[in-house]
């Protein structure tokens, strides 16, 4: 008999919001920095399928579910060596060869982290509250036998707030979920997610125009390494409007003379459009969440310039 369930199904989604939401009918759950995904898993038969509704078992074949007849919600993860996730990581298994798959599969195996049940058996599961679905999570899990045999683990969750603050202070931060709702596919309505989120100040190595002639787009940001190297780590976008024509004008006089179309092995955090160098002399604070491999890897906002700040002081290690 089939499962009552097939893909693709666009899992639940989060709203972000900037402080954790309290009060009884909420539970909370550690964020983390791995390839959202959904597994069918029909007796022996696995199917991984990613947020975007594409298929992911191919990328990921260390990951042997227990037989069974269940369909659950999680994340797909590779443990770094700091305990944290290594996203850089599961990036790299995104390759079209079988054989360079398999050979990371063995260096840097994945683990699935469950933390939703759509489907167990012939019972679909998407209309009961969280708590329930939470509840038989928990027994399918406890079933499937000891870890790590079965290919699944079971997210930590906590009904008191005070209690996923250390998931906020050091981890990737905090999804929250309403205790009552319904399972709402491709929906925002049952989830909040707050990221955690970190300040560093970051040397200005150059800047990318913006839209309109004249103006600064985004910034390149740098930070040196133990060997004294000035390396780039990413780009702040997060300018206000207002600003971006006056930055053009405060910025020429450290212009270096370097500039040119992106190089992927210098500017590879945006796409090609022209970077103007500059003299490593500016220092900046910025806000950013996520970091892989030594790079920011989303945007930054600008939180504020660092007169106070000299560039030499401005590690990697902040990334730490």
């Amino acid at each position: 008999m089939p499962l009552p369930l097939s893909p693709p199904i666009a899992p639940a989604l989060a709203r972000g919001k900037p402080e954790l939401p309290r009060g009884p009918e909420w539970r909370y759950e550690p964020k983390y920095d791995g390839f959202r995904a959904l597994a069918f898993i029909d007796g022996a038969a696995v199917y991984l399928q990613s947020r975007g509704l594409k298929p992911l078992h191919r990328y990921f074949p260390e990951l042997a579910f227990a037989s069974g007849r269940y369909v659950i919600d999680g994340e797909i993860v590779i443990d770094a060596a700091d305990g944290h996730e290594d996203f850089g990581a599961l990036q790299n298994r995104l390759h079209p060869a079988a054989s360079r798959v398999a050979a990371l599969a063995a260096t840097t195996p994945a683990r699935f982290i469950a933390f939703d049940l759509l489907a167990e058996g012939d019972t679909v599961w998407l209309e009961r509250p969280f708590v329930e679905r939470r509840e038989a999570l928990e027994a399918l899990v406890r079933g499937l036998g000891p870890q790590p045999a079965t290919g699944v683990s079971l997210t930590p969750l906590s009904v008191d707030p005070a209690a996923a603050e250390p998931w906020l202070a050091g981890g990737e931060g905090v999804v929250a979920k309403l205790a009552d709702a319904a399972y709402a596919p491709g929906k925002r309505t049952a989830m909040i997610k707050v990221k955690r989120v970190r300040t560093i100040d970051c040397v200005v190595v150059g800047y990318r125009h913006g839209v309109e002639p004249g103006t600064v787009g985004s910034l390149i940001l740098g930070l040196y390494d133990e060997g004294g190297a000035l390396q780039v780590v990413g780009h702040c976008s997060g300018i206000r409007p207002a600003e971006k024509a006056d930055l053009a004008r405060r910025l020429a006089p450290y212009a270096s003379g370097e500039r040119g179309s992106a190089d992927p092995s210098r500017w590879a955090s945006e796409r090609e459009l022209e970077w103007v160098g500059l003299r490593p002399e500016l220092v900046v604070e910025v806000r950013y969440d996520q970091v892989s491999g030594g790079r920011i890897r989303h945007g930054t906002k600008l939180v504020a310039w660092r007169q106070d700040k000299a560039p030499a002081e401005c590690r990697l290690s902040q990334l730490d």
